[in-house]
């Protein structure tokens, strides 16, 4: 499924270049750092035990950190959430401690075999409980790192809200209010500018912000899809899944699924999944078999 590229999501992903590279830097930096240290509190062992202690718990912690920012997306932890969301990523900290230790032991097992040696991990109750209060403090800090990232794109990017008429204050994306907003106003930097509602070519949710598309440019607002959708005129737009909305005239085809969901084919070429749910209304909408 091709889309254009979401802001936020893509700037947290290993598949962006610049976000890549952030997080190589502080890989490395952490293994070098702490490989001197073990390197220094173990001078009797061979050189290369103590680095390959260290490199095997950065290769799993790289690896786990894209499920980690996936979990966030899905659940942020923020002001408005950390009740509900807390407890849950306190659980997903100790999952992340397991899988982190159990991968790394394996990799230093193998290791430890090719060279000729063999790895003991002690005892795994205590090792555990020392791993984890490494872990809980790498997840949280993971999770500082995807905060920062979205804060310093939010400034840059430009952050929409709702313009309001003259003198009827600021009206947010809320259920109970369900004007129909004809421009947002975006702030970028020291900046403002006006993007036409008409413009927007779909809306997509991204954790507590739905994200506004213009082209190959993306808009976060803080809201829900049910908020902005009550604002937005159902002759110009069509809710086609929980997470997603289209303006209608940007619809090419519908594509049915044997699954009993559908394919949305938009005329730039994308294209966006269409839950079961939101068929019957996508057909009488358009006025095609859907």
């Amino acid at each position: 499924m091709t889309m254009p590229p979401t802001l936020h999501r893509d700037r947290l992903r290993w598949s962006d270049p610049l976000t890549l590279a952030v997080w190589v830097a502080i890989l490395v930096v952490n293994t070098v750092l702490n490989g001197l240290v073990a390197r220094s509190d173990h001078s009797g062992l061979s050189a290369w035990e103590p680095w390959t202690w260290e490199i095997t718990s950065s290769l799993m912690i790289a690896l786990l950190i894209p499920l980690v920012l996936w979990f966030n997306r899905r659940l942020p932890l923020t002001l408005e959430t950390w009740r509900r969301a807390l407890p849950l990523h306190l659980l997903a900290s100790v999952a992340f401690c397991i899988l982190h230790v159990v991968g790394m032991v394996v990799l230093r097992m193998l290791v430890y075999r090719r060279m000729h040696g063999q790895y003991d991990f002690g005892d795994w109750r205590l090792g555990f409980a020392y791993e984890y209060m490494k872990d809980i403090r790498s997840y949280f800090f993971i999770l500082m790192v995807a905060w920062a990232s979205r804060f310093l794109l939010l400034r840059s990017g430009g952050e929409a809200r709702v313009l309001a008429p003259p003198d009827a204050g600021v009206p947010q994306v809320d259920e109970a209010q369900p004007a129909r907003p004809e421009r947002f106003l975006v702030r970028k930097l020291d900046r403002e500018f006006l993007i036409a509602t008409r413009d927007i070519e779909r809306i997509e949710a991204n954790g507590n912000y739905v994200n506004l598309v213009v082209g190959d440019r993306v808009y976060p607002m803080r809201g829900t899809m049910a908020g902005i959708e009550a604002q937005l005129d159902p002759a110009e737009f069509v809710r086609v899944h929980r997470s997603h909305i289209v303006g209608a005239n940007r619809i090419a085809s519908i594509e049915p699924l044997e699954t009993g969901d559908a394919r949305v084919h938009l005329k730039d070429g994308g294209q966006l999944p269409c839950s079961r749910s939101y068929r019957a209304n996508l057909r009488q909408r358009l006025g095609q078999e859907a």
